[in-house]
């Protein structure tokens, strides 16, 4: 395996990451203004992720990080041509951080609600800005032969993308119902296992519209044969799983099984992407590649040494906090810090 190979799979991996981590995260977000309009409750979901949503936010500074020093002209492509939408995002997670510091400042139930509703409504939009734009990497956009991105942003909102991000979104939400049913107690335990019932139908349409849309109105999946099938098949099993753990109140292999379909449909997208990193919709012969979007050998070799040291001490402190707040978190202002 080359050291291109490598570093495309090591960028897969820290989308999966970022996907399976923020999807609960984000979930969570937009499920707060819906499952209850106690204080007190509110403010139990967030503090559910309260340890958590600053530090899963970290993963998408090291794929972006990794995707600069590794293919730094697919970064230039892609954040260049996506400069609006990538704003955008920008500004819906500093909203949201924002929300999450300043929402138990004053005790003024209006000031709390505003801000409930802006973590919403910043989650929803990050959500789908993630969905549309990994669409429309996979899908095709209009590049030149000078790797320049010739569209517009509102080329970017198309129908299959716009679908793409509603999916992601429904599905971040099934998979923060999920984590929340498993770290809630009583009441809330309940409505959000009762949410996540209600939304996984939901997530199963338009993830299948999706799903059906972009295989067959591409060349990206079915190019691939077989293979190019293998992580969607897994994601349509992980969520149908995850139906039925909920029934069951497995709530750990419930949260487990939507997280799987986070990790197949992000792996299944990169296995589709592949040997491409962006596809052009103007001509194949335009397509971003691993070899031609991708830095000197030499740099990716300091890179590989530098993530050999550094990566596994990130996943273990990331795996150390996880352990530390794995507790449920109970309905009671006395313990809550949000």
């Amino acid at each position: 395996m080359d050291l291109n190979i490598l570093w495309f799979i090591l960028v897969c991996v820290l989308y999966i990451g970022y996907f399976f981590l923020e999807g609960f995260d984000f979930g969570v977000g937009m499920l707060l203004p819906l499952i209850s309009k106690k204080d007190e409750d509110r403010r139990a979901i967030i503090n559910t992720i309260g340890p958590h949503w600053d530090g899963n936010e970290v993963w998408l500074v090291a794929a972006g990080g990794a995707t600069f020093a590794a293919f730094p002209n697919w970064y230039a492509t892609m954040f260049s041509g996506f400069y609006l939408g990538f704003f955008l995002l920008l500004i819906a997670l500093i909203f949201r951080g924002v929300a999450f510091e300043f929402r138990s400042k004053l005790g003024s139930p209006k000031w709390r609600n505003t801000w409930d509703v802006l973590i919403g409504v910043s989650s929803f939009l990050a959500s789908f800005l993630l969905g549309v734009v990994f669409t429309n990497v996979v899908s095709g956009v209009p590049i030149d032969g000078n790797q320049f991105y010739t569209g517009t942003f509102f080329t970017l909102l198309n129908p299959l993308s716009i679908v793409g991000g509603l999916a992601v979104a429904v599905i971040f939400m099934v998979h923060g119902a999920n984590f929340l049913s498993l770290k809630l107690t009583d009441v809330m335990r309940e409505r959000a296992n009762k949410a996540a019932k209600a939304l996984w139908i939901s997530a199963l349409g338009t993830a299948a519209i999706y799903l059906i849309w972009i295989v067959f109105t591409t060349d990206t999946f079915l190019g691939k044969g077989f293979v190019g099938m293998i992580a969607p098949l897994l994601a349509a099993l992980s969520l149908m799983a995850s139906r039925i753990f909920m029934g069951l109140k497995k709530e750990g292999w419930a949260f487990s099984m939507s997280g799987l379909t986070i990790l197949f449909t992000v792996a299944g997208l990169f296995v589709a992407l592949f040997p491409n990193v962006m596809i052009s919709s103007t001509s194949p012969e335009f397509n971003l590649t691993i070899y031609n979007a991708s830095s000197s050998p030499y740099t990716l070799k300091v890179m590989t040494i530098v993530a050999c040291v550094m990566l596994p001490i990130v996943l273990a402190y990331q795996v150390w906090t996880y352990i530390i707040f794995k507790k449920r978190v109970k309905a009671d202002p006395k313990t809550l810090h949000y």
